[in-house]
């Protein structure tokens, strides 16, 4: 196998079709974090600040612990930023012809990923730890933005799983994608012996013609 085709390189150049792009399992969940991390900031921003019916000045819900809704709020924008950069560059991706350059596409992804996804089990735990130490009674009476902190939460959990996919054509344990050759593919490390025509090899390495 040339190096040509690692990471797929050898597919490169080939035509962009937008529904194989979206049918692609990596691209739906790149869409779904997306979404997610809309939930996120957007529950924080517009429901996550209340005051006491004696104060005037809001507090974050979250135990009135401005920390708590700034994370939520910060890796919320980031990774709303990140899901469309991501999915950018998956569309572009196929046009990269050069080995370096997908490598570093691929690592980059998957490193960012992992830990896009690490940063939402951080903020998963801080959430749902100030949220058990908020105290309801006092600090939110009406129950204000109850539902938009429980969304934020279950959101950030949810987030964690849709970050941590790796695309298994993107594997780098597996650098090489398969041969294509007319209508079959050979898998990776299989070698395909050219034809010579008339002329066959024997056991021996010997070359023999047919008559």
């Amino acid at each position: 196998m040339e190096t040509g085709a690692a990471y797929g390189a050898g597919k490169a150049g080939g035509a962009f079709d937008p529904v194989t792009f979206i049918k692609q399992p990596q691209t739906i969940l790149r869409a779904v974090s997306w979404m997610f991390s809309i939930v996120v900031f957007g529950s924080i921003v517009n429901e996550g600040y209340v005051n006491r019916p004696s104060e005037v000045e809001q507090h974050c819900i979250f135990n009135r612990n401005p920390n708590a809704c700034n994370y939520g709020i910060t890796i919320g924008v980031l990774a709303f930023f990140g899901s469309m950069a991501f999915l950018a560059l998956d569309a572009y991706f196929p046009q990269i012809s050069s080995v370096k350059d997908r490598k570093k596409v691929v690592l980059g992804d998957i490193g960012f990923s992992v830990f896009w996804s690490f940063l939402w089990f951080v903020g998963f735990c801080f959430l749902t730890n100030q949220w058990q130490m908020t105290n309801l009674e006092d600090d939110n009476p009406l129950k204000e933005g109850a539902d938009a902190a429980r969304a934020a939460i279950t959101f950030s959990f949810f987030s964690i799983f849709t970050w941590d996919y790796t695309d298994p054509s993107q594997d780098p344990s597996v650098p090489y994608a398969p041969y294509v050759s007319g209508d079959e593919m050979v898998p990776p490390g299989t070698y395909q012996q050219a034809s010579t025509g008339p002329y066959t090899s024997s056991p021996e390495g010997y070359q023999t013609q047919d008559y």
